[in-house]
């Protein structure tokens, strides 16, 4: 696609049990691929000898807030940007206590790559399937093993073999199309960056390298034109008295000015006048490029509606069947219980009219008994909304497909569905 420097952004989140090496990983990737200056190295240096440790503690570089370290454990989502020549970087390191399943569906939900690190000695642990699972209702394209601390099982071909085999044997029940195993130790650097000759019998890349170049373009959906208005643009100055424009985020496919869309919720049919980008005009905008839409005829648009093609629409319900992750530490989800909902740019409220099962992350056994749906736990349900919402399928859109809902008492984000 044409952007203006060429280099491709990739998303990735990581995730991982407490002590599985995820800072260390991140500091390792940074600091091999020079993405941090000396001064930062020779700091985590003095830090790691004033705590005695024999060699430089590279976690220390991404576990850089005070309360952190002094309570050991790593909190909410870091965003962290780095780059190489190929490709530019965004990481959503999200902890790896249960409590936090939330913050990895905060972070994971625009992610093109997962990784979740595995520690070679004890192998898939609940936290693993948990993380696995979560990749997979996000539908995140791809999905990469990191099997770590393989210094500390002598670089075993069979202890990396175990873990590829019963991973590969509880993602067959899942939803997840790529999958890639890679053997590394993010404290000495095997396979991070560099290559590693303690593992001859692995012939893959190296983790830098698959993640230079796995082929993410298509991981949007360009197919279905989607455009939910943020605002409306309205100047009220002389010269552009007349001038309306929609300002948003494309959703899905490519509009081209000259053509033939829709408006939702009304219905109305007119032509792309002309698309302003941050650079001026421009012929097309495609996901995920935010540009103003004028149309040739003068509409009543606001905010939350949809501009979409003539011939390609997407379901306008009031009835929603959906996947919950539940965030909330003090309530429970509430059957028959009312919230606000925001789906793309719209808002609405709605109330849950079924709670269908509960989704058990060990066995990924479909409990219809259990009704009660707290924190991190994931379930279907059936919800009904007070306006109509123009929704795809979260498999067809991950934008259009998801919304989340906000508790009306606390304005708290208390959970995130996925429309199926």
């Amino acid at each position: 696609m044409h952007n203006l420097d060429n280099s491709e952004l990739l998303r990735f989140t990581t995730a991982g049990s407490v002590d599985d090496g995820k800072s260390t990983l991140i500091g390792r990737m940074l600091y091999d691929s020079k993405s941090i200056y000396q001064d930062q190295y020779d700091a985590v240096a003095a830090a790691s000898e004033r705590r005695g440790e024999e060699e430089v503690n590279l976690a220390l570089l991404t576990d850089g807030l005070k309360s952190e370290r002094e309570q050991g454990i790593t909190i909410d989502v870091a965003y962290r940007y780095f780059s190489t020549p190929k490709r530019k970087f965004i990481i959503a390191d999200t902890p790896g206590h249960i409590q936090y399943t939330r913050n990895m569906v905060t972070g994971a939900s625009t992610a093109n790559v997962a990784l979740v690190l595995v520690d070679a000695r004890n192998g898939v642990v609940e936290q693993t399937k948990r993380h696995a699972i979560i990749a997979s209702l996000l539908q995140i394209p791809h999905l990469v093993v990191c099997i770590n601390k393989m210094d500390l099982v002598d670089y075993a071909q069979d202890a990396y073999d175990n873990v590829q085999n019963e991973f590969e044997k509880f993602a067959a029940k899942l939803d997840v199309n790529d999958v890639h195993f890679i053997p590394i130790s993010a404290l000495k650097g095997d396979n991070v960056v560099k290559r590693s000759d303690k593992t001859p019998w692995y012939d893959g890349p190296t983790l830098m390298y698959y993640l230079e170049n796995v082929h993410i373009a298509s991981d949007h959906n360009f197919i279905d034109t989607r455009f939910p208005v943020q605002f409306v643009v309205r100047p009220n100055t002389d010269e552009y008295h007349d001038y309306r424009g929609y300002a948003g985020r494309v959703a899905g496919g490519i509009m081209k000015k000259g053509d033939r869309v829709t408006l939702l919720p009304s219905g109305f049919s007119t032509n792309i006048n002309k698309i302003v980008g941050a650079d001026g005009e421009q012929d097309e905008a495609f996901p995920p490029q935010s540009v103003t839409i004028l149309l040739d005829e003068d509409f009543d648009l606001s905010r939350g509606d949809m501009i979409v093609r003539e011939n390609n629409q997407p379901t306008v319900t009031q009835d929603l069947e959906l996947m919950v992750c539940w965030f909330d530490r003090e309530k429970p989800l509430q059957p028959r219980g009312k919230y606000t909902i925001m789906h793309t740019t719209k808002s609405a409220r709605c109330v849950i009219k079924e709670v269908r099962y509960k989704l058990d992350i060990n066995t990924l056994h479909r409990n219809e008994n259990d009704q009660q749906i707290g924190m991190n736990d994931i379930a279907r349900v059936v919800i009904r909304t007070t306006s109509p919402m123009f929704i795809d399928s979260y498999r067809k859109n991950r934008i259009t497909g998801s919304l989340i809902f906000v508790d009306e008492g606390t304005n708290n984000t208390v959970g995130a569905g996925m429309i199926i």
